[in-house]
Order: C-alpha cells, then sequence, then structure tokens
C-alpha cells in the first residue's frame, strides 16, 4: 500500500497483480500487472523511487518500474525454491537482500541492478515454430498441408521466441537477464553466449534455518531473520551492505 498516492497492490494465486485505487469508501481497479507464471507469495514496495517488487512461487522475482509507467523491467530468477519470505532492496546500492524457502539468504542481484541488467523478453506466440517453421500440435491446417506431425511449443529466455524441441535443444545461466540457473535458449542465441555473460551476478549464503520472515536495517547492517524452526537470527550484513555495524551491539 502506497499512503501518499492511496494505492494498493494484491497480488493473487493466478499470478496476477491488481493495481487499486482506494478513495474513502470506494475502491477502483487501475490496471493488471501479469508476468509470474505462479501465485504471488510477497510484494514489496519502494515508495521512493516508485519501485514494486513481486516473489512468486515460479522461483521467481520481478521488478515492476511503476513510478516511470513502463511494466515489468526486470526479471530476477536467482532462487531455486518457492520466494515466500521477502524482501530488503536498497536503492542508493541497487542492491536487494532475499530470502525462500530453501533455507538460503540469498545476496542476490548486487551489481547495480537497473544500469548492467536486461529486461528478460516478453514470450511470442506463433502457429508455428519462428526458427524452422514447423507447425505446433495445434496448427491442424499446417499440419495437414505438410503432412507433418505438429510439435510442442517452448520459448527461449533470452530472444522470446516460439520454438520447438529441436530448434531449442540447449541449456544455458544468463545472469544479465536474472537467469542465475540454467533455462532453456534456442540453438543461435546458446551460440551467442559467451563464457564471461554465464559469470554469475549473485552471491548465495546458506541460512541454515527454514526463513519465514526478514527485516533489514540498512543504516546498522543488521539484518533479522525469523524461522518455522522457532529461531530469530541476527545478521552482520556490513560486509554486504557496505556499513559499519552499530556500537554497541552484542551477540548476546
Amino acid at each position: 500500500y502506497d499512503h501518499e498516492t492511496q494505492h494498493a497492490f494484491v497480488g493473487d494465486y493466478s499470478g496476477q497483480i491488481t493495481l487499486l485505487k482506494l478513495e474513502q469508501n470506494t475502491c477502483s481497479v487501475i490496471t493488471t500487472l501479469k508476468g509470474h507464471e505462479g501465485s504471488i507469495t510477497s510484494l514489496w514496495w519502494d515508495p521512493v523511487q516508485r519501485l514494486l517488487f513481486s516473489g512468486a512461487s515460479d522461483h521467481s522475482i520481478i521488478m515492476w518500474d511503476i513510478g516511470g509507467r513502463k511494466g515489468r523491467t526486470l526479471l530476477l530468477q536467482g532462487h531455486q525454491y518457492v520466494m515466500d519470505s521477502y524482501f530488503s532492496y536498497m536503492s542508493c546500492k541497487h542492491q536487494s537482500l532475499n530470502a525462500c524457502s530453501g533455507f538460503l539468504i540469498n545476496v542476490t542481484y548486487s551489481c547495480r541492478l537497473k544500469r548492467c541488467r536486461r529486461c528478460a523478453p516478453q514470450w511470442l506466440e506463433s502457429d508455428s515454430c519462428q526458427k524452422c517453421e514447423q507447425p505446433f500440435f495445434w496448427n491442424i491446417k499446417q499440419m495437414w498441408d505438410t503432412k507433418t506431425i505438429g510439435l510442442r511449443q517452448h520459448h527461449c529466455r533470452k530472444c522470446g521466441q516460439a520454438v520447438c524441441g529441436k530448434c531449442s535443444t540447449k541449456r544455458s545461466s544468463y545472469p544479465i537477464m536474472g537467469f542465475e540457473f540454467q533455462v532453456r535458449v534456442c540453438d543461435s542465441c546458446f551460440e551467442s553466449i559467451k563464457d564471461e555473460d554465464r559469470t554469475s551476478l549473485a552471491t548465495f549464503h546458506e541460512g541454515k534455518h527454514n526463513i519465514s520472515h526478514m527485516s533489514m536495517d540498512i543504516s546498522r547492517g543488521l539484518m533479522v531473520t525469523c524461522g518455522s524452526d522457532r529461531i530469530v537470527k541476527i545478521w552482520d550484513m556490513t560486509p554486504v551492505v557496505g556499513c559499519s555495524l552499530a556500537t554497541g551491539f552484542s551477540s548476546r
């Protein structure tokens, strides 16, 4: 919820985020944001930069540029587990800290989020492979005309084109688009990705407990996490955020 403009963001199980305008006793739908393939599990709003971050069960985080009215600007996939604990974003450093139920604390995307990353492309739709032009299985007319069996549709994560399995036999990480782990890419895009392009832009830290909630005090470089194991931990994050630990703090 944004107190200044009285806008509310609501995520649902379909993966859609609805932007509402609240006025006295009424509310109206402004727009809907679509980009996740799984249910929304967490939302975080930066009222200064006017950025919305959403985490979902599809293991991804999306940064939405609400203030610039650009919609989705970054798709970040650095988690192997469902995103259900979230989130601190340090706008001064373009750095995000996030955690998931997979016992990991991820100090993710710490390399100038907005300046060194590219937005993953929207998936294109086609009735046939955009590489070899073979029909997909629902394209009855082309299958009949060419006397061929339809193929399953896939998508290249780098170019967004609709491709068949034969034209997308490769997997690759591509951190500049947020893909920290290997994803499907078409064969031509695989050839265009250099070894240095696969260098991770995230660091991963073992949390050793199932994190359900986290909160960050950036001014002191401290983070607190609560787990479903009934343990509360206080973390010294100064090596990550680059600020001095508060004087007088005791590990006891």
